[in-house]
Parts: structure tokens; sequence; C-alpha cells
């Protein structure tokens, strides 16, 4: 999928050196479970994150106490973007801004009044911070919700619109937008309205997905609609699970839709049927595991996992490489042509081998 030739032309907003917006490839975030007073622990599960793949980490900032903590842990080594989230107390916007943060996540509308919104768009112009506007489907403005009768796509769109146009008219344009609801369909709609009337990057996320398959699966479904119509510039996927689980589920979904300059192995694979022949369920975790292992997961390459001639090279000739099995053996193939036959325990080495010399 050629991205940048959907994708939609934005104002490119800078999140410490991470640039986000048209253009540009799409941020991913996650946000640390730890105690953000404890420095130890934040930093670094931030290490861990970064080293999975993470572009942007966001923070919970509940007090001066936490916000006092962003200068040392951004000392310990971190490499990435550090975004406060605050809520309520505009004075720990302000102070995370003083301290150097390198984004500022808020809700004008719980931040206390129009007075507040002012001067924290003036501090964060001062200093080249940005601001995202975090728009929930849980804490929508009383009255939006009163004219719509719901949190409707509509009603969350005029939030985040009312919202932007406020930091406007102190003459603050460094936003990022996010729309978020559990509801997919809502998230999905709200978006696309946002979309086509808004000239800043938009932040992807299904809020409150929960764990497991049914998080991944909403997060897919509402993520992926989006980045397909172009639409989606920086994302998270929320789960209710260690956040390295957020980090590779997005990096699922950008491999899934083959975003060009982004995506690494796409593995083709088949269900398997009673023409199967040898255990391609095992061989498929034995694949997935040594190319992670060889750090090959990530090269632009497509690879196929066949369980028998009918779905091999002819099916998969699309594949750059793969596998089609039959009783105990299987046939090496590249693009299409067979290279080789060899014995069932000695595909995946095999495989793995020819993969390796195809990018040396």
């Amino acid at each position: 999928m050629n991205y940048q030739k959907i994708r939609r032309n934005v104002k490119t907003v800078c999140v410490g050196s991470v640039p986000i917006g048209s253009g540009h490839p799409i941020a991913i975030q996650s946000m640390t479970n730890t105690d953000p007073h404890d420095i130890k622990s934040t930093v670094r599960q931030i290490a861990q994150l970064q080293e999975r793949g993470c572009d942007i980490v966001r923070i919970t900032v509940p007090d001066m106490q936490a916000a006092e903590a962003i200068p040392e842990i951004k000392r310990q080594g971190i490499r990435i973007p550090v975004v406060a989230d605050i809520h309520f107390d505009h004075r720990i916007a302000l102070r995370c801004a003083e301290l150097g943060v390198d984004k500022i996540r808020i809700n004008p509308g719980n931040i206390g009044g129009e007075e507040h919104v002012r001067r924290v768009a003036e501090v964060c112009r001062e200093r080249r911070i940005p601001i995202r506007i975090g728009v929930n489907s849980g804490s929508l403005e009383k009255e939006l919700v009163q004219k719509y009768g719901a949190p409707t796509p509509q009603a969350l769109c005029e939030s985040a619109l009312q919202h932007a146009a406020l930091l406007e008219k102190y003459d603050f344009t460094d936003i990022v937008i996010s729309i978020k609801s559990s509801d997919v369909s809502n998230m999905i709609a709200a978006n696309r309205l946002l979309s086509s009337v808004c000239p800043y990057p938009i932040h992807l996320g299904v809020t409150e997905a929960g764990n497991g398959n049914t998080g991944r699966i909403k997060s897919a479904i509402g993520i992926g609609s989006l980045l397909c119509d172009g639409i989606g510039d920086t994302l998270r996927v929320s789960l209710t699970d260690d956040p390295l689980q957020e980090i590779d589920a997005a990096r699922d979904i950008i491999d899934s839709l083959h975003i060009e300059g982004q995506s690494g192995m796409d593995i083709v694979s088949c269900p398997t049927c009673g023409r199967t022949k040898i255990d391609l369920v095992a061989l498929s975790e034995q694949f997935k595991h040594a190319a992670k292992e060889e750090g090959l997961d990530r090269l632009p390459i497509r690879v196929a996992l066949m369980g028998c001639i009918v779905n091999g090279p002819g099916e998969a000739r699309e594949a750059d490489i793969g596998i089609a099995g039959g009783r105990g053996e299987g046939l090496l193939f590249k693009k299409g042509r067979i290279i080789e036959k060899l014995p069932e325990c000695e595909l995946i080495p095999r495989l793995i081998r020819e993969i390796k010399e195809m990018y040396q």
C-alpha cells in the first residue's frame, strides 16, 4: 500500500525529534503503566518500549512531584520523545513545559477554563511544544451530549474542533487531535468527519479496547480502516496488557497494510485443509520465531508458507520466497519457481538461510 499517495495533506508537527504529519512515517505510541514517581521503573519500561519500536511515549503526570521527575527520566538515556498526560490542573502543564517535556496532552474542557488554556498555549508556543487535544466519548462535554443525545461522531468531532479553535484563538497551531471511543464504528465515523475539515495531524486509537484478541481486533478494525482511507499520522493500540504488546499490535497493523517504507516481513500462509500432509502450524511458528531471532522480521519481504502443492508455487507466485508442503517433505520456491525439494525437517532452516543470503 503506497500510503503516501492517499494520505491526507496536513501540517507537520514535531514532537521532539519525531515529525508527524503527511510525508512522515506513522509514529507508533504507547503509554507507561508504572508509578510516574518511580523514576527507575518508568525509565526501565520506556527503554523496553523504545527497543520494541515505540516512537513516542506518554506518561501520566497527576501532580507536581511527577512533573519534577520528567527531566531525570529524560536524562537516563531515553531516546524517544516524552509526552506529559495532564488532566484538571493547568499548573502541571505549565511546569512540564518549563521542564522540557516534548509534548503535552490535555483535554481543554477539563483544564479549568479559557484563561488556563490561554496560559498553557502561550507557554507551549514560546517553547515550541506541541499540544495534543484528546477527546474521548466518556468525557464529552455535557452540553454536546444534550445537543446530540449521546456521544455521537458529530458530537465528538464538534468537541475536537471547538478545542482546536480555542488554541488557535491564542495563536497556537502546533496541534495534534485525537478522537477516541470504545465504540469502533463511532471512532471511525468521528475521525472521518474530523479529517474532512481538519488541517492537523490525527492520532488514532480505540480507547478501552480491552485485552487479548478482543482489544487487538477492535484496534485493527478501527485504526486499520482509517489508515486505508489515508487518515492517521500517529497511533496507539490501547490494550489492557503489558504496553510492549501495544507496540507489537501496532506493528502488525502497519505490516498488514503493507505501508511503504514502514512494513516488515509479510507472511502469507494457508489455513490448512485435508490436503495438508505436513505440520504447517508448527512450521509457521518455527519460522516466525527463527525470523525474529535472526533479525529478519523487519525485512520488506513476502514469505509464503503453504500446506500443499495446490496452494504452493501457483497461488503464492507473488511471494518473494516460500515453501509448499507434501507428505513429510516440501518444496522451496522463489517467485513461483521451484528451487529444491527438501525433507520437512530442513524446510525452515533452509528458508531462513535463503532469506539471509538474499539480503546480504
